[in-house]
């Protein structure tokens, strides 16, 4: 096998410190490097994991230039993803990009463009992908244990982006409070709000499930909280050829669900011609009732397999057999789901029900 070089491009993201983990825990695989404009951003990712002073970067191309390296980890702001996506793209690397894909799906449509070519991959990851009970309820799906799927219904968030850090570290109300003004996830032009952080995971897994069935129109809702400009509740509903589907995000919910799940439950519910299907963030099983057995019943989540327990075991193990990425991480099925939610945005904004755009 041969060693990944990773090098990790902004904090912007607290998913960083994550997937930094993931890597230094892989055995084929280094953080060769660290890039940020403001380096106490990276202070406690390079003592964590040991990364010399001189393999630290606060200037991008100074950073590029001691490369080179395989894959980039992306985990700017969302309104950035497509810049750093072109600017990474001729050093000849892959690019994995935290979600959300984009800003926009003319961005997405940048990315895609700007890595065409290079014979290197794009990869879009959605943590939620990585959730037993969610990849169970795909494989019962597709087993036909409830008929053809007619609708999928996600519900999902936290208590708002700032009360938590890498690894899930808890910040407290009061310095939350404090750095809302400041923060981009709650600036409109670097793509904050709900709507843009968690309607991408529904979109998404919503595709996965639908075999990449795109809606045929969406209407979407969002509130309005004086002095926030970005939305943090939002509900979309997609009106597919199939049924009605519905997609509901939320900063603000009552506890985080990987440590209790409020209520309503963070997850998805699936609703089939012959049964339905619920499946809980992070739930030690799925919840099924069928025809043959209507009353709701439990199924154990499976095991992640190995070479698929997390995103970057997979992405590697993808690059070393030359196979692209599937399912939720492929850029085709994510361009989907970013149109769902372009079309979620404007339809919010402008208050009717849109066609699902292109």
């Amino acid at each position: 096998m041969t060693r990944h070089r990773i090098v990790g491009i902004s904090f912007d993201h607290m998913h960083m410190g994550d997937l930094l983990r993931m890597v230094d825990a892989h055995p084929d695989a280094e953080i060769a490097a660290l890039f940020d404009p403001d380096p106490t951003r990276m202070a406690g990712a390079a003592e964590t994991f040991g990364i010399p002073r001189e393999r630290v970067f606060t200037d991008f191309d100074a950073c590029m230039a001691a490369g080179p390296y395989d894959m980039a980890l992306l985990c700017a702001a969302t309104a950035d993803h497509a810049t750093y996506t072109e600017r990474l793209a001729p050093h000849g690397l892959h690019v994995f990009v935290e979600k959300p894909f984009a800003a926009s799906v003319a961005d997405a449509r940048r990315m895609i463009a700007a890595m065409e070519g290079t014979g290197k991959q794009l990869a879009i990851n959605w943590p939620l992908r990585w959730v037993e009970s969610h990849v169970t309820a795909k494989r019962l799906i597709d087993d036909g244990m409830i008929g053809a799927l007619r609708e999928v219904h996600f519900y999902d968030g936290n208590r708002g982006p700032l009360y938590h850090l890498a690894d899930k570290v808890e910040v407290s109300p009061e310095e939350v409070e404090a750095q809302k003004p400041s923060s981009w996830w709650y600036k409109k032009a670097s793509g904050g709000g709900a709507l843009l952080d968690y309607l991408g995971y529904g979109a998404t897994l919503g595709t996965w499930y639908m075999d990449g069935e795109a809606p045929l129109e969406v209407t979407c809702v969002t509130d309005e909280t004086p002095g926030i400009e970005v939305d943090q509740h939002a509900v979309a509903v997609c009106r597919y050829a199939r049924g009605l589907s519905k997609m509901e995000t939320r900063w603000g919910t009552f506890t985080d669900p990987w440590t209790t799940q409020p209520q309503p439950i963070c997850g998805f519910t699936f609703v089939g011609t012959d049964g339905t299907i619920a499946s809980p963030d992070y739930a030690a099983h799925v919840t099924v009732q069928t025809r043959v057995r209507p009353e709701r019943y439990e199924i154990p989540a499976d095991p992640l397999p190995e070479g698929e327990r997390n995103a970057i075991e997979y992405v590697l193990g993808c690059i070393d057999r030359g196979e692209p990425v599937g399912g939720p991480l492929d850029p085709g099925l994510c361009l989907t789901a970013q149109r769902i939610v372009d079309t979620a945005a404007r339809s919010a904004a402008e208050k009717r029900t849109l066609e699902l755009l292109r």
